[in-house]
């Protein structure tokens, strides 16, 4: 299953409530300001750090460029851009969005 966040973990509870129903085996995507999630900064409190060990967790590219964190994400967060969010949404046939 793919997970798409698209709000910041420091607005709404969106991408805790992912997190804790994400099972292994299963994708994050964090789109638009949810980025923040994702960074060395933001990755410890978020919760994205301690669950890697179970999913994969990708980032939007010009999401990233356009809230200026390129460079900033944490290791072992994998960058895409659009192709690759069609990618991740070819092969995971569920996905949900967390609004």
């Amino acid at each position: 299953m793919l997970h798409i966040v698209n709000k910041s973990h420091a607005q709404t509870s969106s991408l805790q409530s992912c997190l804790r129903f994400a099972k292994a085996g299963h994708a994050v995507l964090l789109i638009e300001d949810a980025i923040y999630a994702a960074t060395t900064a933001g990755a410890a409190g978020s919760g994205v750090a301690a669950a890697m060990a179970d999913i994969k967790v990708y980032a939007l590219q010009p999401d990233v460029d356009a809230r200026g964190m390129a460079g900033k994400l944490m290791a072992g967060i994998t960058a895409v851009d659009y192709a690759g969010f069609v990618d991740l949404v070819t092969e995971h046939p569920n996905n949900q969005s967390w609004l």
